[in-house]
Order: structure tokens, then C-alpha cells, then sequence
């Protein structure tokens, strides 16, 4: 096996036992991009001098006695991630020459733990997407199949870790794009619970539904990255001071007599057949693994994309207003008036998708539109919080499909920004809850991967990693690789 092929856990018992080094790892990780990246472009910027100064620092602490998962283990970085001295873009051309000054709370916490960082990864532009072709610099490619999306927004991610580019990668998720990109390309994505970890040095999408997560190759493997991740931090309001633990330690215990409950919701007409025959059979799995079963209802989910595509672009309105060609980023300098400088370089910056979620956003926020569009989406989404507290509290997770498809082809959608919404369907709706999630590979249909969504009660992530370990391992899903 190539180094680069090796999940978190398998590398670091390899440089436990000082079988490997940090610095060799590091580099089958940055040959495997320079062998693939050409045709997935799931990588924005690769930080090869960097990556391996990081990996000798790594290794010298090991030298020295120092312990830890993620010592010395190579990763990548979504690229609405600020990295400290590396570019952060976005993937959007109003940041394209933007270097971070400060380092993401999730990026210091990665870098105490001895982490290596080998670049950043390709995504929508400022997140706004569910495939990874609203990218300033062009479209990601689906490892399993060059000719289709990885899902987005965090698609560059999901790419790299299904290609074997790294050991594991960061995404952000704010309706599903984790836990879509992971479906599509056939790895593990997990959407931690809403102040689960901190949002600060994140650039701001849907402030209110944004969370950092772990793309990995294994459950176990993301509850390595979570428990480095999490926890309360004094610069973001919104993360909770709950306890966060060591995840991995409890992964192992059984499921037998957990309550898993299926919502009639998630298995609706018109979604692919082959799909809904993958998860209900990953489901009967589970069963046989010793959980209950439980038919449920959130008959509220059904308006959950309209509250989400409602609330969402109001918010990305407010927060993209900071880009206005005067501070940072994109300025326009064949200008007349102050009015041109934000007109133009907004115009030159901002991509289309960009534009067309600003422009909705402001018109729901304004005047005589905001009683009607934004408070009644808010009231809404209380409903969607409520039903699924009351269901969880009779059942410990959920059991959905992760998308209604599998991936499509690159151009299928892009000129019916409705139809790709709907793709959110099914991962929104916890995302409006605040609610942990986690997507896991559960099957093929043609040769392209299926996900299965665990969603659990809030702050419930040891559970539903819990489900999604016991599943892998008793399927063996994970094991199957993208021939590129």
C-alpha cells in the first residue's frame, strides 16, 4: 500500500512505531497531487515547502517524545479556510490574490496537534453550490468519474481525500456541503453540531447554519479530526461550552438496541430508485447489527430547501457586503466615483451564483418583503428544529440517503440553479436544526458512490459515529477505491 493510501489511524500507528516518517508521508501525499490533480483540480494552492518543513518539525517532535493521532499527519484545507501567510481565496476572484494574516481557531488547534498543511482546497465560490463548478478558477472533477461534479461546496475536498491526495481534508457545511461532496465521491463527511466547533476565521457564508468539519476516509477517522477540532472558543459567541470528548475512544462500542428511525420523508417519489434500494438495504444492515428500527415522520421537511434558499442568500447578502473593493480583496481602479468602485469591482468579483444569492437576499430583507419572506422562514425553520428534537427524543438517530442522486455530469445542472437546490433536500433540513450528521458510503449504482446520512440528536456526534463505524465495518464500503 502507498503511503498516501492510508487512513489517519493506519499512519499513526506507522509513526508511532517509527516505521515511517512524517516527511516521507508527507511526500507520497504531494506526489500523488502532482501524479492526479491535473485532471481532478481539486487543489487551489499546494504549499509543497511548507508542507515539508511542517513534517520535519513533526517528526523532531516525535524524536522527542511526543504523542497524538495527528502528528505529523498531511492534510488539506478548503479554501474559505483562513491559513495564516497562505492564500485564502474563496474560490472567487474578488480574494484571488488574498494572503490570510491570522490562522482559523480549527487551523491553531490542528497545528498545536503537530498536523501538516499541504495546501488548500477548489470549492463554490464563498460556498454557494452543491457541486463545485461556481468556482472563479473552474470546476472540480469526481474522482469515480472525470466527467461529473464531486457535489460541492466543499467538492476540491471531498476529491482529494477519495483521490488520495491527503490523509484527510477540511470542508464547511451549511446545507449539506459536507455531507453532499462525501456522498459523491464516496468518503466520510461529518457535519458537527452548530457551536460544535468554532466558525472563527471561517469566511462567513450562512452565519447562522456554517459549521467546520472533518472529510475523511473512515468514521474513525473523523472522530480523530473532531475531537482536535472541537470545543468552546472565546473569539466565536456561537460555539457552546459542552464538553467536547475523545470521540475515537467509544467508536468500537456495539449498536445493538439503538433506535435508529426512518423518516418517510427522505424516500420520496421521484428521487433515483437505485439509490433508495442502496440505503434501504444499508439500513437493513444496521438491523442486522442489532438496531431497532422505527418508522418516523417530520412531515415539516418538505419545506425545508424553500426556507433554506429564503434565509440563506439574506444572510450571504449581509456578509458579502464587506467586499466592496475598498478594504481587501478586488479593487476596480478605472473609476469616476466612489459609487463605480463598488459597483465594478463587485461586478468583476463576484461570479454569478455569488450575484444571484445577493440580489435575492437583499430583496427579501427589504422593505414590505422581509414580514413576508424572512420572518416566516424563521418561523419555519423553528418548526423543523422542534419536529426533529421531538422525534430524536423517541429514537437516538436518523437513517436517510445523503442526496436524492448520485453524481451528475459537469454542465447537467448549471443552467437551472432550481434543480440544483433540490439536491440539498435532503441534507438541509438538519443543517436549519443545527443537528450532527454524517454522511458514509454505503454502495454503488454504475459505478458511482451512494451515501448513507446518520443524523443525530444535538451534540449527539459520538452516537452517530458510533452508527457510521459499526456500519463500515460490517459493510466494507470504505475500502473501495476511484481508479484515476
Amino acid at each position: 500500500m502507498r503511503l498516501n493510501n492510508l487512513t489517519i489511524k493506519q499512519a499513526s500507528e506507522k509513526l508511532a512505531k517509527g516505521e515511517i516518517t512524517s516527511v516521507e508521508l508527507t511526500k507520497a501525499c504531494l506526489a500523488r497531487i502532482k501524479e492526479v490533480d491535473e485532471k481532478v483540480k481539486a487543489c487551489l494552492t499546494v504549499c509543497e515547502k511548507e508542507a515539508l518543513a511542517s513534517a520535519k518539525e513533526a517528526d523532531e517532535r516525535r524524536k522527542k517524545g511526543e504523542t497524538g493521532y495527528l502528528l505529523g499527519i498531511p492534510y488539506l484545507v478548503k479554501d474559505n479556510i483562513l491559513t495564516r501567510g497562505i492564500r485564502t481565496t474563496a474560490a472567487s476572484k474578488i480574494l484571488e490574490n488574498y494572503i490570510a494574516p491570522y490562522d482559523a481557531e480549527i487551523i491553531k488547534k490542528l497545528n498545536r496537534q503537530g498536523a501538516v498543511i499541504l495546501g488548500k482546497t477548489n470549492m463554490d465560490e464563498f460556498a454557494h453550490g452543491a457541486s463545485t463548478e461556481n468556482s472563479a478558477f473552474g470546476p472540480t472533477r469526481n474522482p469515480w468519474d472525470l466527467d461529473r461534479v464531486p457535489g460541492g461546496s466543499s467538492g476540491g475536498s471531498a476529491a482529494a481525500v477519495a483521490a488520495d491526495m491527503c490523509l484527510f481534508a477540511l470542508g464547511t457545511d451549511t446545507g449539506g456541503s459536507i455531507r453532499c461532496p462525501a456522498s459523491f465521491c464516496g468518503v466520510v463527511g461529518l457535519k458537527p453540531t452548530y457551536g460544535r466547533c468554532s466558525r472563527h476565521g471561517l469566511i462567513a457564508m450562512t452565519s447562522s447554519t456554517d459549521v467546520p468539519g472533518p472529510i475523511t476516509k473512515t468514521a474513525e477517522d473523523a472522530a480523530i479530526v473532531l475531537s482536535a477540532i472541537s470545543g468552546k472558543d472565546e473569539k466565536d459567541s456561537t460555539t457552546a461550552d459542552v464538553e467536547a470528548g475523545n470521540y475515537e475512544s467509544k467508536i468500537k462500542n456495539s449498536i445493538k438496541g439503538l433506535k435508529v428511525g426512518i423518516p418517510k420523508e427522505y424516500f420520496v417519489d421521484g428521487m433515483n430508485k437505485k439509490v433508495k434500494e442502496i440505503v434501504e438495504t444499508a439500513i437493513k444492515k444496521l438491523e442486522q447489527l442489532g438496531a431497532k428500527i422505527i418508522p418516523v415522520s417530520l412531515p415539516h421537511t418538505k419545506y425545508a430547501v424553500p426556507v433554506y434558499y429564503i434565509i440563506t442568500p439574506s444572510e450571504i447578502s449581509s456578509n458579502l457586503a464587506r467586499f466592496d473593493g475598498i478594504r481587501y480583496g478586488l479593487s476596480e481602479n478605472n473609476v469616476k466615483n466612489l459609487m463605480e468602485v463598488y459597483t465594478k469591482s463587485r461586478g468583476r468579483g463576484f461570479g454569478a451564483e455569488a450575484k444571484r444569492r445577493i440580489m435575492l437576499g437583499t430583496y427579501v430583507l427589504s422593505a414590505g418583503y422581509y414580514d413576508a419572506y424572512y420572518l416566516q422562514a424563521q418561523k419555519v425553520r423553528t418548526k423543523i428544529a422542534q419536529e426533529f428534537d421531538q422525534v430524536l427524543s423517541k429514537v437516538d438517530v436518523l437513517a436517510t440517503p445523503t442526496s436524492p442522486n448520485t453524481a451528475f455530469k459537469i454542465g447537467e445542472k448549471s443552467n437551472d440553479p432550481m434543480e440544483m437546490y433540490l439536491e440539498d433536500i435532503f441534507v438541509s433540513p438538519a443543517s436549519l436544526a443545527g443537528l450532527p450528521a454524517i454522511s458514509a458510503p454505503c454502495g454503488f449504482d454504475g459505478g458511482l458512490p451512494v451515501g448513507l446520512q446518520i443524523i443525530g440528536r444535538r451534540f449527539g456526534e459520538e452516537t452517530i459515529l458510533r452508527v457510521g463505524h459499526n456500519y463500515e465495518q460490517a459493510a466494507d464500503w470504505h475500502n473501495q477505491k476511484a481508479v484515476l
